[in-house]
């Protein structure tokens, strides 16, 4: 069984469902003491559950990422556990609203923005203060290939996934004499509730097929593949990694 994780202590946010709580399995299964962070309180729990039925170390602390104080808490919350913070999952995310720019309410806009990139930066910020306090540790934040390439009616989706890219990057930039990576994951397509969400609507019903086609491989990712990944990026493998982009995309972004 590979343990590229043991010991460490991870914090994974959006960790109920999907891409996170994959995560926060294979994390746990890599060896690593895991706090689970999610806003549905019977989801992150439920993912807590499953980590220990199967003999893994996990906590579960409720948190909405657009709350600065929440996240605050959050870390507080692994180090009065743990005593540690090793590594950090950035993975809480909501979709586009399928609104055309110029129909966009400030309420929408402000709703994304305030989750998938302010949400990002509250995590990073008090991440890496626990990290400063022992020496090191490694951050992967969830962008996406649409942080990169735009489709149809997600401007403020790739907006807010293109500021991720920009501040993991300049994060990687500032910390890494400190001992800290910090690195992104540009998932394609992938078969969770969110995109499971998005084409229910009859209007986008038909984007299924094409999201497949849109991709080399003919087919759309699992969350296990997204989680694989970052277990990489968080383990000592990857120690000469950082400020990367590394897209888990069944090849979209090389059309």
């Amino acid at each position: 069984m590979n343990r590229d994780l043991e010991g460490k202590t991870i914090i994974v946010t959006g960790g109920g469902s999907g891409i996170g709580r994959a995560a926060a399995l294979a994390f746990s299964v890599a060896g690593a003491r895991v706090v689970v962070a999610d806003i549905v309180d019977a989801a992150g729990e439920e993912t807590v559950s499953a980590i220990r039925r199967a003999s893994g170390d996990a906590i579960f602390a409720a948190t909405n990422v657009a709350d600065e104080k929440q996240v605050e808490a959050l870390v507080a919350a692994a180090l009065s556990k743990y005593g540690r913070l090793d590594g950090a999952f950035n993975n809480a995310g909501l979709s586009q609203t399928n609104v055309l720019l110029h129909e966009l309410t400030a309420e929408q806009w402000r709703r994304i923005q305030s989750v998938n990139y302010d949400g990002v930066f509250f995590c990073m910020k008090h991440e890496i203060r626990a990290m400063l306090q022992t020496g090191g540790g490694s951050i992967v934040n969830t962008s996406s290939t649409l942080g990169r390439v735009a489709v149809r009616s997600a401007a403020d989706y790739c907006g807010s996934k293109g500021g991720v890219l920009g501040v993991t990057k300049g994060a990687a930039v500032d910390y890494g004499d400190m001992h800290i990576r910090v690195n992104a994951i540009l998932p394609g397509a992938v078969d969770t509730p969110m995109v499971q969400a998005l084409v229910s609507d009859p209007q986008f019903a038909h984007l299924i097929e094409q999201l497949r086609a849109s991709h080399p491989l003919g087919r759309i990712g699992v969350p296990e593949e997204i989680a694989a990944a970052a277990v990489w990026l968080l383990s000592d493998k990857a120690s000469f990694v950082t400020g990367a982009e590394l897209a888990v995309d069944g090849g979209f972004l090389a059309i």
